[in-house]
């Protein structure tokens, strides 16, 4: 009896494993949108460096720890370290949406060079007055004020102040503590009203400078707080918080490989030597594509946990960081356990999957001779041997090479011969 079955071709197997890679990895990356808008240092266009300044101790708990006098204080005199500030508060205000209509909008009230400091990419419309802008989230725009409605230039109230619309910016660029449907950009005079008691954030633009280029994404220091006092700050770089995220993924990838053989078997199995005479490309091809595989899972892995981590914009970047490294380790390990369980049932030669399971020999005769199940590459390569119970003598799968006397039942095979 034969059976015509199609020959081996060892690109189908590396085109599926590039097209389900490739399937995998856009939509994640795209709908990150790309999550790259969360990661200030893609976002960022400016030269220096931004450092986010907060009280020692609160750094990246997500409160406000400044207080607006020493904002005041720090811009009015000359700084050795940094060229310029920005202080924003998060409030909550109604917005009045039409006569009869307001809105409870959470708010983040800034000086007026917020994103100027920050340099995102927003295009404002020119003042028409000195009154304050507000710069609306497509999200809110849309929810409060219709998809098809034209609010720029529009001049809407803000609690008991009027305000002029003057741009729509995307919420996921905003990576910065503090929920946001709109920001609210004050002029320096009533920036000056706020109360000097007020806490808020603070952005420092670092002066460019090449000892300062040499500073680390995370350092501390003090400043004086009047007279015998003074003030402990962290200062965090919001371009460092991408290098954190990649840093956090990579050493999660690193715990993943140590705990691999916790989880499960890392031997592939046993392949004995074959008559054939097989070129080295072809030897080394099952492991070229094993580490394919693991190249192309990574990005993966690094995506789809930025993509979890990030997924509500009012996380705090601190319970960011806790997501990334539970997703990133358990994605990572799951990725890894699935590639070499998928490695065990391909074909060494043509890599192709290896089908039409049987099972052989009797669990009662363990002792007498091996039983479990026979699987069959169809390209007619060989057969490979998986034990239901691994013994001393038979304790992991082993693959079987098939000697020509088997050509009658692979009439179409395209077997390995002498030379290839």
């Amino acid at each position: 009896m034969t059976a015509a079955t199609p020959a081996a071709d060892p690109t189908r197997s590396w085109r599926a494993l590039l097209l389900s890679a490739l399937v995998a990895i856009i939509p994640i990356a795209v709908s990150v949108p790309w999550k790259i808008k969360a990661l200030p240092i893609l976002v960022l266009v400016i030269t220096g460096i931004v450092m986010l300044i907060t009280r020692a101790g609160l750094s990246g708990t997500g409160y406000p720890t400044i207080r607006a006098e020493q904002y005041r204080a720090w811009s009015a005199r000359r700084q050795q370290l940094f060229s310029s500030f920005a202080f924003y508060q998060t409030i909550v205000r109604p917005v009045t949406l039409s006569p009869h209509h307001a809105a409870e909008l959470s708010i983040v009230r800034s000086s007026p060079n917020l994103f100027d400091l920050l340099g995102l990419p927003v295009q404002l419309l020119k003042p028409s007055s000195d009154m304050p802008r507000l710069v609306l989230t497509d999200e809110a725009r849309q929810r409060y004020f219709g998809k098809d409605q034209d609010v720029l230039g529009q001049v809407i109230a803000v609690g008991n102040r009027k305000v002029e619309v003057s741009g729509v910016v995307a919420a996921d660029q905003w990576r910065l503590p503090g929920r946001v449907d709109a920001w609210l950009l004050e002029p320096d005079d009533d920036m000056a009203s706020v109360p000097p008691e007020a806490a808020g954030f603070l952005i420092g633009h670092l002066q460019p400078s090449p000892a300062h280029d040499q500073f680390s994404d995370h350092w501390d220091m003090s400043v004086p707080a009047g007279p015998g006092d003074t003030d402990y700050l962290t200062c965090d770089s919001l371009s460092g918080q991408a290098r954190t995220t990649l840093n956090i993924f990579l050493f999660m990838v690193v715990l993943a490989f140590l705990a691999l053989p916790a989880t499960t078997s890392l031997p592939l199995g046993e392949y004995a030597a074959t008559h054939h005479k097989l070129a080295w490309s072809k030897r080394f091809r099952r492991w070229d594509f094993l580490l394919a595989k693991i190249a192309l899972i990574l990005p993966i892995v690094y995506f789809g946990s930025i993509d979890l981590a990030y997924l509500n914009p009012s996380i705090s970047q601190a319970a960011s960081g806790y997501i990334q490294i539970v997703t990133s380790f358990s994605l990572c390990l799951f990725a890894l356990r699935w590639t070499l369980r998928d490695q065990r049932k391909r074909c060494p030669v043509c890599l192709g999957k290896l089908t039409h399971p049987a099972r052989v020999g009797q669990p009662s005769r363990t002792f007498l001779a091996w039983n479990g199940t026979e699987l069959i590459c169809v390209g007619g390569h060989g057969l490979l041997h998986v034990p239901e119970m691994p013994t001393s003598w038979f304790s992991t799968q082993r693959w079987l090479y098939l000697d020509s006397s088997w050509d009658v039942l692979f009439p179409e095979a395209d077997l390995a011969t002498p030379g290839l």
